[in-house]
C-alpha cells in the first residue's frame, strides 16, 4: 500500500511549464477536484433516496419476504446502511490521517462497488438467507460511503481557495439532493417493468458514480496540507504551486506554504493523537470538534431523513395516497428539494453560515408544526395541508441544513485535528441517521401526527445553540479561523463576538502572518542574512529540485 499512497510529482504542463496533475493546473485543476468530490456526494444522495421506492415494491418483497408489510424490518433494512456508514467513518477516524484524503476516497468507492455487487446478486430460495445477504451488502456499501463522506469535505476544503471554499462544499452538499432526485425518478421509471429490474437496476446504477470517483482521483493530487503535515515537503509544495498556477518558487507558493506550516506547528506538535481532540487553550480543539459534530447531530434529529427516506411511505400511511401517486409526489418533492438546494450556492458567502443555520431552523420548525396540525383532523382536505408542510420542510432543509453540516466541520477545525474531528462529525451524522431512519416508520405507525410534533420541537431547541455558540466563518481562510478562537480565548469573550470583531484579511498573506505572530502562532522572521533557516519550519525556503 505504501507505493500506492505516494503522490510523486507529475509532469509539468507542456504549455505553461507549471506544475500540473493530469495536465491540469490552477482553475482547471480546482474544477476537476470539485467535479470528482461532487460526484462522491451525488452518490451519497442517490443511495439516500434509493430504498424509498424499493422497500415496499412487490418485486422486492417477493425477493426478500421478511420486508413485506413489516415496518420494523423495513426500517431495519433501510437503516442498517447507516451502521455501515458509521463503521466507515470510524475507520477514517482511526486510519484516515495515515492513508491520506486521496486514497481514503478511492478505497471508499471500491468498497461501495463491492457492497453493490453483493446486493444485486441476492436471490431468494427457501433457506437461502436472502435477507442476510442483502443486509450484508447494505452494510458494506455503507462502509464505503462513510469513508467518502468523512474524507471528501476535508479534501475539498484543503484544496480550495478562501473565496470559493464555502461555495464548492455547498455545491457538494447540494448535489446530495440531485442524487436523491435521480434515485426517486429512476425508481418510478422502473416500477413499470413489473420484474426484478424494479430493484436490481437502481441498486446497480450507483456503480457508475463510484467508477467516476476512482478514475478521477487517479489523476488528482493529494491535499497539500496533508502532505505538509506528513513532512512530504517537496510534494506539498508542488501541489500548492499547481493549485495556484504558480511556479514552485513563486512568492504566492512560498507564502501559502509558510502559513500552512506555521498554523500546523501552532496547533500542536508531533503526531496527532486522539487526546488532542480534547484539548482547549488558544486552539480550542475540543470546542471546535463539538461545533462540527453538533451541526451533524442537529441535521439528523431535525427530521430530514424522516422525509427523504420515507416520503412515499408518509404519503401512503399519513396522507392516504396510492403507492403510484406516492412515488410521483416523492419525485416532485425531490425536484423541489434539488431546486432549493441550489439556493445556498448563491448566498452562502453573502448571508454566511450563522444566518443560514438560523433561517433554515425556523423554516423546518414551522413546516413540521404545520404538518402535525393538519394531520390531527384526519380528513383528506386537511391532509393536503400536511403535504404542503412536507414540501415546505424539504425546501427549507435543501437551502440550508443540507450543505451546511458538511461545510462547517471541514472549515471550523484546525489542520492538525481536521481529519479526525471531521470523522467524529461524520460518525455523529451516521449514528443519529441510523436512529432516525430506524424509528421513523415505527413512530408513524404508533403515534402518527406526533412524529411531526416531535421533529418540530427538536428544531425549536436548535435556535439558542446556534445563536450563542456558532461563530461566523464566511470569507475566512482556514488559518484565519484559528484566530477567531485564539482571540476569544485570550480576550475572554464569546467566540461569536470574536468572529465579528476579527478584521477580514481577504487572503492577505502578510496580514495573516502578522496575526500569527500577534497570537503566538509564529515567530517573527529574522533578517535573512543573519541566520540560515532550515527548510520546512515555517520558512519561505522551497526546494526547487524534483528528482
Amino acid at each position: 500500500m505504501g507505493n500506492f499512497l505516494e503522490t510523486s510529482p507529475r509532469p509539468f504542463n507542456d504549455k505553461t511549464k507549471l506544475p500540473a496533475f493530469g495536465g491540469l493546473t490552477g482553475k482547471k485543476l480546482g474544477l476537476a477536484i470539485s467535479i470528482v468530490s461532487t460526484t462522491g456526494f451525488l452518490l451519497f444522495g442517490y443511495d439516500q433516496g434509493l430504498m424509498s421506492g424499493i422497500i415496499t415494491a412487490p418485486e422486492f418483497n417477493a425477493a426478500i419476504p421478511e420486508t413485506k408489510d413489516n415496518s420494523t424490518i423495513q426500517g431495519f433494512v433501510t437503516a442498517i446502511y447507516e451502521v455501515g456508514c458509521l463503521a466507515g467513518a470510524i475507520f477514517i477516524l482511526c486510519m484516515g490521517d495515515m492513508m491520506g484524503r486521496r486514497f481514503s476516497i478511492m478505497l471508499g468507492a471500491i468498497v461501495m462497488i463491492l457492497g453493490t455487487v453483493i446486493q444485486v446478486c441476492t436471490f431468494y430460495t427457501k433457506g437461502s438467507g436472502a435477507l442476510t445477504q442483502f443486509v450484508l451488502g447494505r452494510i458494506i456499501t455503507g462502509v464505503g460511503n462513510g469513508m467518502n463522506t468523512s474524507s471528501i469535505p476535508t479534501y475539498q476544503a484543503e484544496c480550495s481557495k478562501t473565496k470559493n471554499r464555502g461555495l464548492l462544499i455547498c455545491i457538494e452538499g447540494g448535489t446530495i439532493a440531485f442524487g436523491t432526485l435521480i434515485s426517486y425518478w429512476l425508481n418510478f421509471g422502473v416500477s413499470y417493468t413489473n420484474s426484478d429490474v424494479v430493484w436490481r437496476f437502481p441498486i446497480a446504477f450507483q456503480v457508475l458514480f463510484a467508477l467516476i470517483i476512482i478514475l478521477g482521483m487517479t489523476f488528482l493530487p493529494e491535499s497539500p496540507r496533508w502532505l505538509l503535515s506528513k513532512d512530504r515537503d517537496i510534494e506539498g509544495t508542488y501541489v500548492i504551486a499547481a493549485l495556484q498556477a504558480q511556479s514552485i518558487d513563486a512568492e504566492e507558493t512560498t507564502t501559502e506554504k509558510r502559513i500552512i506550516l506555521d498554523s500546523m506547528a501552532a496547533s500542536t506538535t508531533g503526531k496527532t493523537r486522539f487526546k488532542d481532540l480534547l484539548t482547549n487553550g488558544k486552539t480550542q480543539h475540543f470546542r471546535r470538534m463539538l461545533l462540527g459534530a453538533s451541526s451533524q447531530l442537529m441535521q439528523q434529529v431535525g427530521g430530514c431523513n424522516a422525509v427523504i427516506y420515507y416520503f412515499p411511505i408518509l404519503f401512503e400511511k399519513s396522507i392516504g395516497e396510492s403507492r403510484r401517486m406516492s412515488l410521483i409526489m416523492g419525485g416532485v418533492n425531490m425536484i423541489v428539494y434539488s431546486a432549493f438546494a441550489t439556493v445556498s450556492w448563491f448566498i452562502i458567502e453573502k448571508a454566511g453560515r450563522r444566518k443560514l443555520f438560523l433561517w433554515g431552523t425556523v423554516g423546518q420548525m414551522v413546516s413540521m408544526f404545520i404538518t402535525f396540525a393538519c394531520l390531527i383532523p384526519g380528513t383528506p382536505s386537511a391532509a393536503k395541508g400536511a403535504a404542503a408542510g412536507l414540501f415546505m420542510y424539504i425546501a427549507s432543509f435543501g437551502a440550508t441544513w443540507l450543505p451546511l453540516p458538511w461545510l462547517y466541520p471541514a472549515e471550523i477545525n484546525p489542520l492538525r485535528t481536521r481529519g479526525k474531528a471531521n470523522a467524529v462529525s461524520t460518525i455523529t451524522n451516521w449514528l443519529f441517521n441510523f436512529l432516525i431512519v430506524m424509528i421513523t416508520p415505527i413512530m408513524i405507525d404508533r403515534i402518527g401526527w406526533g412524529t411531526y410534533l416531535f421533529f418540530g420541537a427538536m428544531n425549536a431547541c436548535f435556535l439558542p445553540i446556534i445563536y450563542f455558540f456558532y461563530p461566523e466563518t464566511k470569507m475566512r481562510s482556514l488559518e484565519e479561523i484559528d484566530f477567531i478562537f485564539a482571540k476569544g480565548f485570550t480576550e475572554h469573550k464569546s467566540y461569536v463576538t470574536a468572529a465579528k470583531q476579527l478584521p477580514m484579511m481577504a487572503g492577505n498573506g502578510a496580514a495573516i502572518e502578522q496575526m500569527m505572530i500577534q497570537y503566538g502562532f509564529a515567530e517573527p522572521m529574522p533578517p535573512e542574512s543573519s541566520v540560515e533557516v532550515p527548510l520546512g519550519v515555517g520558512t519561505s525556503a522551497v526546494d526547487t529540485k524534483f528528482e
